[in-house]
């Protein structure tokens, strides 16, 4: 897969191309330090995957997402960081980015690159662990939206980034059953798509 990498540690920045190109399965188009320069080198190589920070000079790597964006709905950014911040986490799943991992969890952003590659959302461990704890003080209002428990069960996996396929798997439930779930989930909660559904978890 084609990627760009845009992080203002250069010494980050280095380390994650020479790691991710030694596996064989990734090409490092180009790097920058901004996001300015993250939305000129989308629009210059295309990549499959722009794989950038959040917090960076002249312009934030979520300005940068939301221009990158713009100029091509399908465009899949994957955001790392240091900072698992609510706000931006919020923040990047409603603009339509495909992920969102945190810089420690290292062993994890190749895995992350090939899930976005085919489709999926992904989330770093902490990212998850945060989501959790937000469900879990959440179930109350859940309760009184008329959404069980089980429900509850395919909406914590929605917002963590699995698929149909996936939830079925974890739930033992096919992928019809779990297509009906979301719908009647996303009815109750008067939400467009699966988007939304994670989203509104995270932010409730």
């Amino acid at each position: 897969m084609n990627i760009i990498i845009v992080d203002d540690d250069k010494i980050v920045e280095s380390s994650l191309k020479t790691i991710l190109e030694a596996s064989g399965e990734v090409k490092v188009m180009a790097t920058g330090s901004n996001g300015q320069e993250a939305v000129e080198l989308y629009k210059t190589h295309r990549p499959d995957i722009a794989l950038m920070d959040i917090r960076m000079p002249i312009m934030t790597g979520l300005e940068a997402a939301e221009e990158i964006l713009a100029h091509d709905a399908n465009a899949k950014v994957l955001f790392l960081t240091t900072f698992a911040d609510d706000e931006y986490i919020v923040k990047a799943l409603n603009m339509g980015a495909k992920g969102y991992i945190l810089k420690q969890d290292f062993e994890s952003i190749a895995p992350a690159l090939k899930a976005v590659l085919a489709g999926q959302s992904v989330f770093g461990r902490d990212i998850v662990s945060k989501l959790t704890s937000k469900a879990k003080s959440a179930r109350e209002d859940y309760r009184t939206m008329g959404i069980t428990e089980k429900e509850e069960e395919v909406i914590e996996l929605v917002a963590k980034g699995l698929n149909n396929k996936e939830i079925g798997g974890s739930l033992f439930l096919s992928e019809g059953t779990v297509r009906n779930y979301i719908s009647t989930i996303l009815e109750k909660l008067d939400l467009r798509d699966r988007t939304q559904l994670a989203i509104f978890h995270l932010a409730n």
